[in-house]
């Protein structure tokens, strides 16, 4: 049970690490496409060689594709300013390397986003109001400044040093005469962006070497290989999902077509398991190269099977496709495997279940978008101030909100955010202006919201904590009384010991009743039980008043037949909750 428990645990880290990979890759892959095809066009070995543009190439990869991948790395781990921060750590590594640091930028991204959250964690609350944009903006160069010096002196060398050490050990793979196993090294070289210090550093020479020599060599083949990433892709074609699905038919034309293996490179960082795809197929593919006696006249550079096929000579053409159908069988098989048997399905059932959802408030003729504030504040666990830039104004008003909410007792984090950095998230409390709240209720249906006409000094933020500090909606008859809406007197009140809001589609207004009924109960000296219920779950109870909106009662009165029932046609604010408390005390 034990060895279970730890192979569970090394799974969920491998999918953990395989999701952190994918999220700073996948969105830049329209940039690793924009230099792909820039290499395949304009270098020397290209197809249409242009000396002026093929100088786009080195910055692209040296500097563009790092720090986008930072850039987002950092934004993974706290928004705008993780992001910024990640870019600044970044090039510490990127400068201080003579290799492409996509490494470095993985590491330092995500790193320079955690240490600005970590400040931001420590320092947000005790930042007097007025002092925020000083505060933020000197946090966040400062922390970038040492992160970018601990990089350039520190993991960037380090990254560097395991570059060279990858590259030595295919060098004596070879010297061992274990061609195949070189395969081991070179295709997880590849994909950290070491292919052509590989290739055009060691392969190509020595194969030079051999050529000299026999005419042909294999040692041409094993870097240039397309037959691996060939299969990788079709792997994503046919089981892939999302946006990975959709982009792998174009770039199999760039990577089996063009050369440019590049453009699989993020997809196999994206689900890490599938460096032993593309190791299984390279070292099949070099197994039958060396069986079949393949090779090549001179270095293919690209790797394309174009220039492939024209530097193989006659007498040597089935060996080579030989061996690159085999290596793309082989690792179309394990990847197919990786991809179908890692594809959970919470994906699929949450974008099913958004899709229900959408589709149920279409047929009603309602909106996706909730209205404001029908979540309870129950559900709340943040407060996140929005406005256009996230800053100034915003920021001051999170200040006097957190002030109050820390007087309050309460621990709930309070920050401020630009309207386009939302998440939905239905635990979210989003304060915002009048004007922006439609632009902020699309960015996050889900949330709870309250609008204000001034952030810095609005009525508002005293009800917002007053009902935060209220005691929480419960299910249990026993516990004290809530307060909740909704009620018309009926029946004799006599026999009524609890209350309970039933609700079908709408629980946010039931809750935000229950809590307004529960208020007027205490101040009244009422101690009656009020809970939240879906009316599915109802028992029928003669001692019960069941609470429900105007829509759902003939529901819960077939639920539950024998309890006294109030209707409403509104249950957050109704003029009726009076009137049951003036039953209730008869």
């Amino acid at each position: 049970m034990e060895n279970a428990g730890q192979k569970s645990g090394l799974k969920a880290k491998v999918q953990r690490l395989g999701s952190h990979l994918s999220g700073m890759v996948m969105p830049n892959i329209g940039a690793f496409i924009a230099w792909g095809v820039i290499t395949a066009l304009f270098i020397e070995a290209g197809y249409f060689p242009n000396e002026k543009l093929a100088t786009l190439v080195g910055p692209m990869l040296s500097y563009l594709l790092p720090l986008l991948i930072a850039y987002t790395g950092g934004n993974m781990v706290h928004g705008q300013r993780g992001a910024v921060v990640g870019a600044i750590a970044a090039t510490g590594v990127i400068v201080g390397s003579d290799v492409p640091m996509f490494i470095g930028a993985m590491i330092m991204g995500p790193l320079g986003g955690w240490c600005i959250k970590k400040f931001d964690d420590a320092f947000q609350e005790k930042i007097k109001a007025g002092f925020e944009m000083l505060v933020n903006n000197f946090s966040s160069g400062l922390i970038g400044f040492a992160l970018a010096v601990v990089g350039f002196y520190a993991i960037g060398p380090v990254v560097e040093s395991l570059t060279n050490l990858m590259a030595s050990g295919v060098e004596s793979i070879i010297n061992m005469h274990l061609l195949p196993l070189a395969n081991i090294f070179i295709e997880p070289a590849k994909i950290l962006f070491l292919n052509n210090a590989i290739n055009h550093g060691i392969l190509t020479p020595l194969g030079i070497e051999q050529a000299a020599e026999t005419g042909k060599s294999i040692l041409f083949l094993l870097e240039a290989n397309p037959g691996p990433g060939l299969g990788i892709l079709l792997a994503f074609t046919l089981f892939g999902k999302g946006a990975a699905k959709s982009t792998a038919p174009g770039a199999i034309i760039i990577q089996f077509l063009g050369g440019i293996h590049e453009i699989y490179f993020p997809y196999v960082m994206m689900k890490p398991l599938l460096f032993l795809a593309v190791m299984a197929g390279g070292v099949a593919g070099t197994f039958t190269f060396q069986l079949l006696g393949a090779g090549l006249r001179a270095a293919a550079s690209p790797g394309s099977i174009i220039a492939i096929m024209a530097m193989t000579p006659p007498e040597s053409i089935v060996a080579n496709l030989a061996g690159i159908i085999v290596g793309c069988v082989v690792s179309f098989l394990v990847a197919m495997i990786i991809i179908k048997s890692d594809s959970s399905e919470d994906g699929d059932l949450a974008a099913t279940q958004a899709a229900v959802a959408d589709a149920k408030a279409q047929s009603k003729g309602q909106s996706a978008i909730k209205a404001d504030n029908q979540e309870t504040f129950g559900n709340v666990n943040k407060i996140i101030f929005a406005c256009d830039a996230g800053m100034g104004s915003s920021a001051m008003g999170a200040s006097v909100l957190r002030d109050k909410v820390k007087k309050a007792g309460l621990t709930l984090p309070v920050s401020n955010s630009a309207i386009n950095n939302l998440t939905d998230d239905p635990n979210a409390l989003i304060v915002t202006q009048e004007e922006l709240h439609e632009r902020a209720a699309q960015k996050a249906p889900s949330a709870t919201f309250v609008q204000v006409e001034n952030f810095m000094n609005s009525p508002r933020y005293d009800e917002i904590v007053e009902t935060l500090t209220a005691e929480p909606v419960v299910n249990d008859p026993k516990q004290k009384p809530l307060t909740d809406d909704v009620v018309q007197g009926l029946a004799d009140y006599s026999k009524i010991d609890h209350i309970i809001f039933g609700y079908d589609q709408v629980k946010g207004s039931a809750n935000m009743g229950a809590v307004t009924l529960k208020k007027l109960l205490k101040e009244n000296g009422l101690n009656y039980p009020v809970t939240v219920v879906p009316i599915s779950a109802l028992q029928d109870e003669t001692t019960a008043l069941i609470i429900t909106t105007q829509d759902e009662t003939i529901k819960a009165e077939q639920q539950a037949p024998s309890a006294t029932h109030v209707l409403l046609t509104d249950l957050v604010a109704s003029e009726k909750y009076d009137k049951v408390i003036q039953n209730l005390k008869k």
